[in-house]
């Protein structure tokens, strides 16, 4: 089963850029809630979340067309494998997400963007983050508009849960890691 050390050593093959690091990691934390709501196991889920994006610095216009085959070399299982690449599903791929873990991945990754973006313009970054303040921010198009909010709908469909509990769930998990996905309190 794969670690999150071994994740992060998988992800330190292919990406130096910070942005995709700190990607990485809000995936990573997100997955982790997602993956206490459903009972399941939080460092596994947080491992994948972590290797999301493996071949995206190297390859970003074929962005996970380089990710089965080297992570298969590297022993990451079919299973961990597909997980990674059902969250292209629609645009990159037709690995449809059909486990919690999957169908949790393909959704936070477009969710995250959001957060983090929200969080960045309050003076206690994410520490004091309301979820109606961030709904506000969901509901604007233009803020944060690269973050494709119908993904993030279809993947909570997905789930058979409303937009606002799926990001209630990101949002808490993301608070206890708010300094390291660097969006705690401004000094």
């Amino acid at each position: 089963m794969l670690t999150l050390d071994r994740a992060k050593e998988l992800l330190a093959s292919t990406t130096t850029e910070p942005h995709l690091i700190l990607h990485a990691k809000n995936v990573m934390v997100a997955m982790g809630g997602l993956a206490e709501h459903f009972g399941e196991d939080k460092e596994h889920w947080m491992a994948i979340g972590y290797l999301h994006d493996y071949d995206y610095e190297q390859h970003p216009d074929e962005h996970l067309a380089h990710t089965a085959d080297p992570l298969a070399n590297a022993g990451v299982s079919e299973d961990e494998i597909r997980a990674i690449l059902s969250h292209g599903y629609t645009l990159r791929n037709d690995v449809e997400p059909l486990t919690n873990m999957e169908k949790s991945l393909f959704t936070v990754d477009e969710l995250t963007g959001i957060i983090q973006a929200a969080a960045r313009m309050r003076p206690a970054g994410i520490t004091d983050m309301e979820i109606s303040s961030f709904m506000k921010k969901f509901k604007d198009k233009k803020f944060a508009a690269k973050c494709n909010r119908e993904l993030i709908k279809q993947g909570c469909e997905m789930l058979g849960m409303e937009v606002k509990e799926v990001a209630t769930i990101c949002i808490e998990a993301m608070k206890e890691y708010a300094d390291e996905l660097q969006i705690g309190v401004k000094e």
